[in-house]
């Protein structure tokens, strides 16, 4: 996680502009909690082997043929997930996958950094993990949420600052829809959605620039319409934004981002996305506890009082507030990150630690409390994490995890897999 006080990055509580591949992509570490919350985000592997040069790709086209099962854009609520290590290493790849498929966990999300592949120079693609990520879990019959982001340092200059953990989108947008363009056609019809980009609500994540929601609305749109005319199947999710009660030029609370995102799409996400994507980390409350009764409780809001409502599973519902006072009723929220950590190492995160029994069973009653309150507007979720086999006891993200490094099932794995779905 990143900044707890200001930013939690959440999704691995990698927070702060994490990057969930594992990839070269810009570390992304989770925020250290400070009297600004902000939720995890997904962390890039720092220890990942190097990258082998990149080679112009042959054509546009997979290695393997397209799924033949189109699947609606509405999903069932909820639908079961988890965040995976896919990139580096296929035999930990193959064993996490079989793994979610034996809980019953329908859908992998997966980052797909545009650095990773389009790394040295504009055209000069390296498919070979990425092909291997989608092979893999197309074989196991696991819908795949890809989170494309993370500009390579020739589409984004000055953005990408590896010691503040700094990276943003493109500075010409058509150099990101022609990665878009050779990306979906690849893969169409064998990636199920498309996350666009990671926490646009951190300056760290938006080329250290004020967080803009008209800007990040903008990309979200063009991302749309690109992708649709080439897979006009693929669900289009946009991105999960980190909870935080910092409110200026580093960050901006998720809630404010998303109603001015709704200011700029005047209201109408129609050619904006088909779901809308959130990261709901569960701090030290129970999965049952509202943002009121935090608000209330010291012992949940880090002493923030009122603004510290932010800190518990059902925020999501501040954000499902907006969408309905917007419209926008209809459509889908997808919790892209969520999960309780067990870190007794790091203190920014240790305050809200639980104990590993108490960690499996808000994994799993945060899923049964979505799946009898939130119906039908939930969609799928995404518990944070199967392991990254590289991690350590040293990365905070290891406490957030299901299963650890070595594939070993905890607790939380356990209790996931036993309930009924």
């Amino acid at each position: 996680m990143r900044k707890f006080s200001i930013v939690l990055c959440f999704a691995a509580l990698i927070a702060l502009g994490c990057s969930a591949t594992g990839g070269n992509a810009v570390p992304t570490d989770t925020p250290r909690p400070t009297k600004v919350a902000v939720a995890a985000t997904t962390p890039a592997n720092p220890t990942a082997p190097p990258k082998t040069p990149s080679t112009p790709a042959p054509a546009p086209t997979s290695t393997q043929p397209a799924a033949s099962k189109v699947k609606p854009l509405k999903m069932n609520s909820p639908e079961y997930g988890a965040q995976a290590f896919l990139w580096w290493r296929p035999e930990t790849a193959d064993r996490d996958l079989g793994m979610m498929r034996d809980a019953g966990l329908t859908w992998v999300k997966q980052q797909f950094a545009w650095r990773d592949i389009e790394n040295t120079k504009k055209g000069a693609f390296d498919w070979s993990h990425a092909d291997q990520a989608v092979n893999l879990a197309n074989a196991k019959g696991i819908d795949i949420l890809a989170r494309l982001d993370n500009a390579p340092d020739w589409a984004a200059p000055g953005c990408n600052n590896p010691a503040k953990k700094q990276m943003g989108p493109a500075k010409n947008m058509q150099d990101w829809l022609n990665f878009l363009t050779a990306f979906v056609t690849r893969y169409k019809g064998r990636i199920r959605a498309y996350e666009i980009w990671n926490e646009p609500n951190l300056a760290r994540e938006w080329c250290g620039r004020p967080p803009n929601p008209a800007e990040y609305a903008a990309l979200l749109k063009a991302s749309y319409a690109k992708i649709k005319s080439i897979d006009p199947n693929a669900m289009i999710v946009s991105a999960g934004l980190t909870p935080t009660t910092q409110s200026n030029a580093e960050a901006m609370p998720d809630v404010t981002f998303v109603g001015r995102m709704y200011d700029a799409m005047k209201n109408n996400s129609t050619g904006y996305f088909d779901a809308l994507g959130v990261h709901a980390p569960g701090y030290k409350a129970p999965p049952e506890a509202s943002p009121d009764q935090v608000a209330k409780n010291p012992t949940y809001n880090h002493g923030e009082g009122a603004a510290g409502r932010i800190y518990c599973f059902r925020h999501v519902e501040d954000i499902r507030q907006v969408m309905v006072a917007r419209g926008d009723s209809a459509k889908q929220i997808v919790i892209l990150e969520f999960g309780w950590t067990m870190d007794p190492i790091h203190p920014e995160y240790s305050w809200f630690r639980v104990d590993e029994s108490t960690h499996g069973q808000y994994v799993v009653r945060a899923f049964e409390y979505a799946k009898k309150n939130w119906s039908p507007w939930i969609g799928a979720m995404f518990v944070i994490y199967m392991a990254n086999p590289d991690w350590t006891e040293q990365n905070e993200e290891y406490w957030w995890s299901i299963t650890d490094p070595q594939g070993n099932p905890r607790g939380a794995y356990v209790r996931l897999k036993a309930m009924p779905k």
